[in-house]
């Protein structure tokens, strides 16, 4: 059994029970409303909900049992390529349906699993099912992640990524012509309030950043090139639902499905199409590019008219 007894600090005044034991303590969202859920937590000897939200000054008690993180499964996944590799770190072009790394619930592959699989180990002080990761791309989405294989790479690029300092461009087929072409998003990105699993433009979020230009125009599409700014989770798929352009597939946030089921797509039509960063270990300047894997070309053929 684990115990933390502290004062809510200024900056948490407000905020949501579960979102503020997950920022407050590093838990997911997920395990800080299973802890409220449980009566583990109390605020002033009150135990809570986790939709209530924390008072100034209060003095709050925490109380859970620690668990076993998700573990890595080694697994052969085929389609995911190796672009680049050394000592420092393992590039790969991810295919659609594999995860960053082992999380509660999710049952198919993961990336770690997949290096795990083809041999690779990988050295870092990150949390052990997520060693080596420093950003994520969704299921759903395919293209290049870099994986840190030892400590000085695992430091040094999740210092860049969080200092913006690494350049992350994808294309995606949005529904509907964005006006204008090309342009700037900005919206803060939070937990959509009606849903554990989806994200939203939110008073209370983060600063989100998307750039886009449009490459090619269909009669009820459009072809983006995306470069991020920012990291969010589901940042150009929450953008640009929220600009009322969701990606063509993408179900969870708005997509038509008549127009998914004509184009032949099991998922959202987003690519992480090119990654740069300087090395952690030489400081040279590097980039990787990667080409749309064939469901997504079958599909943008289609809205050519091919």
């Amino acid at each position: 059994m684990e115990r933390r007894s502290l004062q809510v600090p200024d900056g948490l005044a407000g905020k949501r029970v579960d979102a503020a034991l997950a920022s407050l303590l590093g838990f997911s969202r997920t395990f800080a409303a299973e802890i409220v859920e449980q009566g583990g937590v109390t605020l002033d000897g009150r135990e809570l909900a986790k939709s209530d939200r924390l008072s100034a000054d209060g003095w709050l008690e925490v109380t859970w049992h620690e668990r076993r993180g998700p573990e890595i499964i080694p697994v052969v996944v085929p389609d995911l390529k190796i672009v680049h590799d050394d000592d420092d770190i393992v590039v790969i072009d991810k295919p659609a349906g594999v995860a960053a790394h082992p999380s509660l619930g999710w049952q198919g592959p993961t990336v770690l699993g997949a290096l795990a699989g083809a041999g690779y180990r990988i050295a870092t002080s990150g949390p052990a099912e997520r060693q080596g990761i420093v950003h994520r791309l969704d299921v759903g989405t395919s293209g290049l992640m870099v994986v840190s294989k030892s400590e000085r790479a695992y430091s040094e690029l999740k210092r860049a990524f969080h200092d913006r300092e690494v350049d992350k461009i994808y294309h995606a087929v949005v529904q509907g012509h964005p006006d204008p072409f090309a342009g700037t998003i900005e919206g803060p990105i939070g937990r959509h309030p009606g849903s554990e699993w989806k994200f939203a433009v939110t008073r209370d979020g983060k600063p989100s950043v998307t750039h886009y230009v449009t490459l090619e125009a269909f009669p009820y599409a459009s072809l983006l090139e995306i470069e991020l700014e920012t990291g969010r989770t589901h940042q150009i798929r929450v953008h640009m639902s929220a600009q009322r352009h969701p990606c063509v597939g993408d179900s969870m946030y708005g997509a038509d499905p008549t127009l998914t089921e004509k184009l032949g797509l099991q998922r959202q039509w987003l690519h992480a199409m090119k990654l740069g960063f300087k090395h952690p270990g030489s400081g040279e300047y590097i980039e990787f590019k990667s080409s749309y894997p064939a469901d997504l070309q079958q599909a943008l053929a289609v809205l050519q008219g091919v």
